[in-house]
């Protein structure tokens, strides 16, 4: 875990344009029960099944969620899964929380700030599975430390996993596709869970289209998926 008393710099936007009225309420009402409870678990590695009043079989991560569309379908199609959502964007946070109305019981978890703060608290194999779909490709060369896929993260990611665990990844962007890659595969025990080409190109049936990924094919981009496994 990280000194606490050690500065962490955060990169990206926090706020867009002004909520609506409806939007904000559910901000200032909705959020906080749904709130991880990220600053009281920081003492000691925890075990995020207790964040949940009726623990979970299992629970998924998902690092920074946009607009929650992704997250909020796994969260209807997978009832006995618990999910950890890590948004900054205030207005994605506001999506999501719109997108639970339909959600059974209380299983997802908000963390509306920096991603490392629920990688830091979180106890050795204590996730199932963990999402990084379409994060900012920081195209800039001098800004490819902001990344959020780094050699570091990666390690975390696979400590974090359980034995079989999955790592889903999807980009659009060519050049963080690379990036990507040669740091999974710089990884000494991640295996890619694929077997051709097509699991490259075509989206699992449990694996919901974004907002993000919609606009990057109007635009003419093909996004790409990726997914590796921990060994059982």
């Amino acid at each position: 875990m990280p000194d606490p008393g050690e500065e962490r710099l955060f990169f990206g936007r926090r706020k867009g344009r002004p909520l609506r009225a409806g939007m904000q309420r559910r901000i200032d009402e909705d959020l906080a029960v749904r709130l991880a409870p990220v600053e009281t678990s920081a003492a000691n590695a925890t075990d995020p099944k207790a964040w949940f009043p009726q623990r979970p079989r299992a629970v998924w991560l998902e690092i920074g969620f946009g607009g929650g569309e992704h997250l909020a379908w796994q969260a209807r199609h997978n009832p006995e899964v618990g999910l950890v959502g890590c948004e900054p964007f205030v207005n994605g946070v506001a999506s999501l929380l719109r997108h639970l109305d339909d959600v059974e019981g209380d299983r997802v978890r908000i963390h509306p700030d920096d991603a490392r703060d629920v990688l830091d608290v979180l106890m050795p194999e204590s996730l199932e599975r963990i999402f990084v779909l379409h994060a900012d490709p920081w195209p800039k060369r001098r800004h490819h430390y902001r990344r959020i896929v780094q050699h570091e993260t990666i390690a975390r990611f696979y400590e974090l996993l359980q034995p079989g665990g999955i790592l889903r990844m999807a980009t659009d962007d060519p050049g963080y596709l690379v990036w990507i890659l040669s740091r999974i595969t710089a990884h000494p025990t991640f295996r890619w869970a694929g077997s051709s080409m097509a699991d490259f190109t075509e989206r699992r049936d449990d694996w919901p289209e974004t907002r993000y990924e919609a606009k990057a094919r109007r635009e003419g981009r093909m996004p790409v998926y990726m997914e590796f496994r921990k060994p059982a």
